[in-house]
């Protein structure tokens, strides 16, 4: 009888929609910032509006409202910080510092041996840390994590700093683009497929955890 296919990691995770809504405030900052004659207020006031909508349409979709307030707050709060300094670039600030934070984040889980995308994963599957029981799972997603770590959160920190410290305004609302969807769509497929290279060729995949005997 045929061995049933893997289930893959983007599989897993669902689909970008989310990155995708993520990037749309940023955009219409930085829209409404050149098309107001570089206006802060106008950028604020679209890249809060974006939001709003964003935000209502994600309700509508059935998304947690814990979820919709978080991402409305933190768009208010770059709109917040842009408007104190009087620096369109900084409406930026939030977004890097939370890359920062989230590399150190899964640097860490690794180091502690509680990978983060395992963490993740193991919570949508329902398998709370029977996952940690597996030395073969473990290990796979320490190293499918590093992808995590170096493909997105500090590739983002390295671009949106230089460009934040330069006051490449234009230049990040097109970084923020391009690495919101395409790169999570990148860092899924990279990190799915160094995660099954590490597993054997014998492991029944990512819903079937073989504890250690």
């Amino acid at each position: 009888m045929t061995e049933p296919a893997r289930e893959s990691l983007a599989q897993v995770l669902g689909g970008r929609r989310g990155a995708l809504d993520a990037s749309l405030p940023p955009a219409a900052f930085v829209a409404g910032w050149l098309i107001a004659d570089r206006s802060i207020e106008w950028g604020v006031g679209a890249a809060l509006a974006v939001a709003v909508v964003v935000g209502v349409f994600r309700l509508v979709r059935g998304e947690k409202a814990r979820a919709v307030v978080v991402s409305i707050a933190a768009v208010a709060g770059g709109a917040f910080i842009a408007l104190r300094t009087g620096r369109a670039e900084d409406f930026f600030v939030i977004r890097l510092l939370s890359n920062v934070a989230s590399a150190l984040a899964w640097a860490a889980s690794i180091v502690i041996r509680w990978p983060l995308l395992g963490v993740v994963v193991g919570t949508l599957l329902g398998q709370k840390t029977r996952w940690r029981r597996d030395p073969d799972l473990l290990r796979a997603y320490s190293r499918a994590s590093w992808v995590w770590v170096l493909g997105q959160y500090t590739l983002r920190v390295v671009v949106f700093g230089l460009l934040w410290w330069t006051g490449q305004v234009t230049a990040l609302g097109i970084a923020s683009t391009v690495l919101t969807w395409p790169l999570v769509a990148a860092t899924v497929a990279g990190s799915g497929w160094v995660l099954f290279r590490a597993l054997p060729a014998d492991h029944p995949g990512l819903r079937h955890p073989v504890p250690r005997t």
